[in-house]
């Protein structure tokens, strides 16, 4: 299973890369788990300084963009 995590404060645009990641997970047809991250220091923590960031069992995969279904699909 895979562990796929929103790393933000909940802003409109961690909202919808949430959204994106789902329907990417769904439609690759995965098992996972969505995370979201909104402390901020657990987000540095990633050495995140840019939201919404994106990270896949513990490994930040993008940061400072809303990714779509098909850009998240390709990195899962």
């Amino acid at each position: 299973m895979k562990k796929i995590q929103i790393l933000g404060t909940g802003c409109p645009k961690c909202k919808a890369l949430t959204a994106n990641a789902e329907q990417a997970a769904k439609e690759a047809g995965i098992e996972y788990e969505i995370e979201k991250v909104q402390d901020i220091n657990d987000i540095i923590s990633f050495g995140v300084m840019s939201t919404p960031a994106l990270a896949v069992d513990g490994k930040v995969l993008f940061t400072g963009k809303v990714l779509s279904a098909e850009e998240i699909k390709k990195l899962i």
